[in-house]
């Protein structure tokens, strides 16, 4: 079994309803994606992928069209709270808004970037790893072996 990984990285604010902090105000973030999958490399020599466990494009192509396009230069909110109603007054003015089913922070962000990652993956590839960094400093990791 082979992992590989690809990073990427988006432009994304977020807002944290009834935080206890300075987050609780609508802020941004550099963050950085690293997607690591596992499978066995293809063994057949006729094959256009012989030798990859997948190619890394497909894995940039899924990541891309399930999380960067989507979330890039928007606001995550919370839209089962009362901040809903903030979006909806951003997304009037023009802005693009991603209303949460949970509180957008970096751990949950994981949950939802693993679950549609999981959703996309060719056969006999699977979702080994996440790490999300939030800032520089700061960061969250998924595993699989830990969401079994």
């Amino acid at each position: 079994m082979i992992r590989i990984t690809k990073i990427f990285t988006f432009e994304t604010a977020h807002v944290l309803y009834n935080y206890d902090g300075k987050c609780k105000n609508m802020h941004g973030h550099s963050y950085k994606l690293f997607v690591t999958v596992k499978g066995k490399p293809i063994n057949d020599l006729e094959h256009p992928k012989n030798g990859m466990v997948v190619d890394f494009g497909d894995i940039k192509s899924i990541v891309k069209s399930e999380i960067v396009d989507v979330w890039d230069h928007a606001v995550l909110i919370n839209g089962l709270s009362p901040h809903k109603e903030l979006g909806e007054d951003l997304e009037g003015k023009g802005h693009k808004v991603i209303y949460c089913t949970f509180q957008p922070t970096c751990e949950n962000m994981l949950y939802a970037i693993a679950a549609k990652i999981k959703s996309k993956l060719p056969e006999g590839i699977s979702l080994a790893y996440l790490k999300l960094h939030e800032t520089e400093n700061s960061y969250g990791e998924w595993f699989a072996e830990d969401n079994q």
